[in-house]
């Protein structure tokens, strides 16, 4: 995530500031999953693949907050050592991209009273993803009505 001006500057995520992702449109999303342990249980992160190329990485810190940084798509994270012992992998409980991927519309992070993110929402047309940490990162999409708004 390299940019070479302001305008070209990665939509990197900043703790506490709303709407970091606005108008960016997600085409996949995808777990970061401890081979060992199969993929039966919730990823150890969740990576958000932008049309722009970026990508977005929401992974749980050993004090269970929700740390979000941005992705180095298709490599694994840094901490995901011994490399072959993980993978990216498919959610699951996640529905499949729209046709250009859902263009997200307002985006929240949500913490405790100590200032630390427990949550993120990505809210897109058609529904929003709520993101939490804890001992691994939980991840839904919560469908919403056409024409309604994606409430919390």
């Amino acid at each position: 995530m390299t940019a070479g001006n302001e305008e070209d500057a990665p939509r990197v995520p900043r703790q506490g500031k709303a709407d970091w992702l606005r108008g960016a449109r997600i085409i996949g999303v995808l777990g970061v999953f401890y081979r060992p342990e199969g993929r039966l249980g919730e990823p150890e992160a969740v990576e958000f693949l932008l049309a722009d190329g970026q990508s977005v990485l929401l992974t749980c810190a050993s004090d269970g907050t929700l740390r979000v940084g941005p992705g180095a798509w298709p490599r694994l994270p840094e901490w995901c050592v011994p490399s072959g012992q993980w993978e990216f992998a498919t959610v699951a409980t996640l529905p499949q991209p729209p046709d250009g991927g859902w263009t997200v519309t307002r985006t929240e992070e949500r913490g405790d009273g100590n200032g630390q993110v427990r949550e993120a929402v990505i809210r897109c047309e058609g529904g929003r993803f709520v993101v939490i940490g804890g001992d691994t990162v939980a991840i839904r999409f919560i469908r919403c009505h056409r024409g309604a708004p994606a409430t919390t």
